[in-house]
Order: C-alpha cells, then structure tokens, then sequence
C-alpha cells in the first residue's frame, strides 16, 4: 500500500494519488536531488509477481526512455524498491484530451490540426526510433494550458501487447481507437498508430467517436467492416482535404493509408490552402476488404491455365500413339507398370497381414475398480501401466476408472500397454480477486477454461477514474470454491455524466455555453458585480458539483462582471457661502435677493416675526 509521505528508492517522496488504472497507479512525487515534482507510475502488485511481464515492462519504459521531444512526456528513471516497480516520469499541469472533449464537446478546426501537427510530430519520432505505441487514445495525450501537447504511456502499451495482451487475444484499455489488424489479431506497426490518430482526429472535430456498440467485441467488428460515417455530413463546413486525411489514416487496408507519420504531418500542413479545400474525395487504390473469392479467382485462373497445358500435352500424347513405335513403347511400360504395382501391393498390404501379430481391440473399462479393470485387460493380453493416472469427473464415482490410453475400441496388438485414468471427484477451484482487471478478459478465462456462467452487469458510478470495461465488483468473493456450470456476476461501471464544479474549474461563460450545448441543457445568466473575480467567469452554479446530468435540465449560473464606477457628486450651485453660517434671521421682512440670507452671528437658530422667508 502506498502512503502519503512515503519514500521511492530514497529519493522520491510520495505527495498524493493523481490516477489508478488496471495496469499501475499514478502519483505525483518530489524529486529530492533535483528539486522538482515528478510522476511516478508503480505497477500494480498482482502484476509484479509475473517475471516476464516485469522484465518485458522495464525494457519497453527502458526503450521509451530513450525518446526526448517537445511533445512527448519524457521519462528520467526506472528502477524497483521493495518489490515496487516503477517509472519517474515528467509531471504535466494541465488535463487530458479525453477531458477536454468531455468539457467542449468539439474543438474548432485550427484547434485539432494544431493539435494532430503536435501529436504527428511527437509520434514521427517515436517512429524513427522504432517505438509504436499500440495505446493512442486521447486518454493518453496531456494538454497544457498553453495549448502544447504531450503523448504518455508509451512503455506500459508496448509492455502490455507483448505478454497479456498477445496470450488472451484481448485488448486491455479502449477498444474504440484499434486498428482493424491489431483487432484481428495480425499485430501492430507503425500504420496501426497512425489509424488510431485518425480516429482521434475524427473525434476532435465531431465530439463523438465513430464506432459504438453494447461491448468490445461488437465495436471492434465494426473497426473491421464497417466504413467511417462521413464527417461532412454533419459539418458542411469542414473542408474535403480535411475528411481526405481522416479517410486516408482511417482505412482498412494499411496498403491504403499513410506510408508514414511525415506524410501525414505534411498533410496537414497544406490541408487548408486555398487549392486543397475543395479537392476531389479519397478514393482508395486497393480494395479495403480482401476477401477469400478474390484469392480463389487468382487460383482458378492458374488451374484453368494448367487444365490448358495439360489439354494441349494430352493432345500430343494421342498424335505420338499413332505412331507405332510409340503404341509398343506405352505396352511395355504399361506392363512393366502394372507388374510393379502388383509387388508394392504384395509387399505393402498382402505379406504384412498375413505375418502380422494377433490384434484385440480396447474394451470400455468406465465405472469399473482399478483391479477389475486391469484383470479384464490382461485376461486380453494387454499389459497395464503400473502409474495409475487421476483425472477430474463429474460423472465417475471417486477411484473408479474414468477412460484408458489406448481409448476403447482402438484396435492394438497383443502386449501393448495400456494407461489407466481413474476419477477424482469433480473438479473445483478457487476465484480470484479479479476488481481492476479488464471483464472480457476474465470471462474469457472463466467460460472457456472453467465453464462458469458469467453475468455481466453495470453498476452507476459517477468517478471518472474508472475504464468502461474495468471490474469494480464480484458476486463472489475471492477465494470461493466453484465448479463447472456454476454461476458468477462481474460488476463493471456504468459511467454517469455528472455536473462539474465551474467555479473551481475556472469556467467562462463561453465554458458553461459549451457545456450546456453538449448535454442538450437550457443555460441561464445572471451578470453580477464583483471585484472579487475575473470578469466573465462562472461565480456560482444553481446545480451541485458532482450530480447527475439530466437531458433538459435547466442551469442557472451567476457570472462575475466589472462594478460600475462611482460619478463625484457636484452641487456647488446650491451652497450658501454666508462665512460658515447656516441660519438666516428675518425681523419683521422678507429674505430675497439672490438666495442668500443675512447673517447675524451665526446662533444655529433662524428666528422670524411676522415676515417670510424666501
């Protein structure tokens, strides 16, 4: 368990949980040597205890490490304490692609060929150091606030398709960016990255991904088959050069994608000029689904050349028979042919039958005792192996036999030994704890090896940190003892959308517009004024952090706006200038003029008999 305060190879010091995953845990460390923070990644305890995927983990980060460029998280050590594996990497400010698509829905066009030139260029190099990721989703590509990129988690992709990945046939993390050959099977290169960055590419400009589906397996059949929706359809506005790069990394047929990443890099450079907006759309040079008809044709056209040649040979051979010679030669051989298969069959199938030894065939021995067995074997002429084998059935009762080797009713001769197989009861095993790890992996595992029935079901979880295909609960808890046909249920998160804190985010009024019109929400403002926040940002929501979205919902939010200034108040028309006297005495007449008085020693008091003051 990892604490706060806690010290990796004496140097790292623990500060806090940024992000688990099924693979390893993400926390961000102090570098005490070099006096900075750093990310350390430690691989998960379950994983540590596999040798192999250790030691392919540290060579891959090992490799990774070797990559240093603007746009890729640059990794400084690798090394293990205590049985912890881990790698220190470069720590970035800032939020994932994924985030951001989920805060913005879609970003302008300037904004994802800004970020696809960063991801080609990044990528380019990792390419020209024969690294491939396997792994680019936008979950894995950092963006800091001033709009740089930065691509991670290139050992733990390249580590994974080497072990776990290569002996289930599954696919750990999201399948909706795989590439239709790493979906079949067939393995990874450098033209498997650039699908996946088409596919980013395509969601940075829609906020939606291409291909859904109910599970992995579907989803990944339509990376497979089906065509990619066209993106014009639903924004006239982007230019066909632009859905030509997507159409071109996206296609199903790597012969028809990009060669390279430079040359999709170099795409994307001119894909705005004024002679590139309206070009013509892709078509590809090679079909995209080759398919087992088209080989077969290839075939049936060289077998009807051969039926051809051999037409034309046969031909010849009837014109030589007319020649006699020829007819007395194709006698000879004739005879000389047949003589000779007369011997092979002679010798092959006449001799052996008649000097083979006496055969008995295996009698079925199933349910019988292991000494009634092996008399009735012997009383055949057959010899019993002395090591009585054990093997697992429901059926047999406990110590009898179960099957022999040779099987029943295989013909063997007199003296062959024979093996016995006795049962062992039925057979059970004990569950793992399998939280975290990816669910059509283990109910792969547990259909297949140990025929259990598997239920999948979806639980409400509102925390982001969890993978759509991650286990995060089981009917049975580990270490239960379960046997064939017995039932289990694998809990999965069904993630709920959930309203963000805008004010500690930092949200505008351009953020909380964009977001509203992702959900399909009603958005109303106040504009209050304040001196205690940056204009124009959210400085309270009518919705609370963290609670579910509902389509239709309406959401009030108060944004700050500059105080109004205070005008100087002038009223110098209006002042008696009387040497600092207020009060005005009036005996007997009447005060006039220009509406000053006559002042009388200023007493505070204005005394009047019979006059009026004016």
């Amino acid at each position: 368990m990892i604490s706060k305060g806690q010290k990796i190879n004496d140097r790292y010091e623990i500060i806090k949980s940024i992000g688990e995953g099924g693979m390893a845990n993400v926390y961000l460390g102090y570098d005490e040597i070099l006096d900075r923070n750093v990310a350390i990644k430690i691989l998960r305890g379950d994983l540590s205890n596999d040798e192999k995927f250790v030691r392919r983990f540290q060579r891959e980060a090992l490799s990774a490490s070797s990559l240093s460029h603007p746009n890729i998280v640059e990794m400084y050590d690798v090394g293990e304490d205590n049985g912890l594996y881990y790698i220190i990497m470069e720590y970035i400010e800032g939020k994932t692609l994924k985030q951001l698509l989920k805060r913005r829905g879609s970003l302008t066009l300037s904004e994802a060929i800004d970020i696809m030139l960063q991801l080609t260029d990044g990528m380019q190099h990792a390419h020209d150091a024969y690294i491939i990721h396997r792994d680019l989703k936008p979950q894995n590509i950092m963006i800091q606030d001033d709009g740089q990129i930065k691509i991670t988690d290139f050992g733990i992709a390249m580590a994974l398709n080497s072990t776990q990945l290569t002996q289930t046939n599954s696919v750990m993390g999201s399948v909706h960016y795989l590439p239709p050959e790493q979906a079949s099977g067939k393995g990874s290169t450098t033209k498997s990255d650039i699908y996946s960055m088409g596919i980013i590419f395509y969601e940075l400009l829609t906020g939606k991904l291409p291909f859904k589906g109910d599970n992995a397996v579907e989803i990944a059949l339509k990376h497979m088959r089906d065509p990619l929706p066209n993106i014009r359809e639903d924004n006239e506005s982007i230019p066909q050069s632009i859905e030509n790069i997507i159409l071109r990394a996206t296609a199903k047929n790597p012969k028809n994608r990009y060669d390279d990443i430079k040359s999709m890099h170099d795409d994307l450079l001119t894909a705005l000029d004024d002679d590139r907006m309206d070009e013509e759309p892709l078509i590809y040079k090679y079909p995209e689904h080759e398919t087992e008809s088209t080989k077969r044709l290839k075939k049936l056209e060289e077998l009807e050349k051969e039926e051809e040649e051999e037409e034309e040979l046969a031909k010849k051979v009837e014109e030589d028979k007319e020649d006699k010679k020829n007819k007395k030669l194709i006698i000879i051989l004739s005879i000389v042919f047949s003589a000779l298969i007369l011997l092979f069959i002679l010798i092959l199938f006449v001799i052996p039958e008649l000097t083979k030894p006496k055969t008995v065939v295996i009698p079925s021995v199933s349910g019988l005792t292991v000494s009634k067995a092996t008399d009735k074997l012997e009383d055949l002429g057959l010899v019993v192996n002395s090591k009585i084998e054990k093997v697992a059935d429901e059926k047999i009762e406990k110590g009898r036999i179960v099957k022999t080797n040779p099987k029943k009713g295989k013909t063997v001769k007199k003296g062959t030994k024979v093996t016995l197989y006795k049962s062992s009861g039925e057979e059970t095993f004990k569950l793992e704890d399998y939280t975290g790890k990816n669910y059509i992996e283990v109910q792969t595992i547990l259909e297949t090896k140990y025929e259990l029935e598997v239920t999948i079901e979806k639980k409400d979880v509102t925390d982001s940190k969890y993978d759509e295909q991650e286990i995060i609960g089981q009917s049975l808890a580990k270490g239960s003892e379960v046997k064939k046909g017995d039932s289990i249920t694998l809990y999965i998160p069904n993630l709920v959308e959930t309203f963000p804190d805008m004010v500690q985010e930092g949200y505008s009024i351009d953020d909380a517009s964009a977001f509203c019109k992702k959900y399909n929400l009603t958005l109303k403002t106040n504009y209050v004024e304040t001196s205690e926040y940056t204009p124009g940002k959210v400085i309270s929501q009518s919705r609370i952090a963290g609670s579910e979205i509902l389509e239709g919902t309406t959401l009030t939010v108060d944004i700050a706006a500059k105080p109004a200034e205070k005008k100087p108040n002038n009223n110098s028309g209006n002042t008696n200038n009387n040497n600092g006297n207020n009060n005005n005495t009036n005996s007997g007449g009447t005060n006039g003029g220009n509406g000053s008085g006559t002042g009388t020693g200023g007493t505070g008091e204005t005394p009047s008999s019979g006059g009026t003051n004016n």
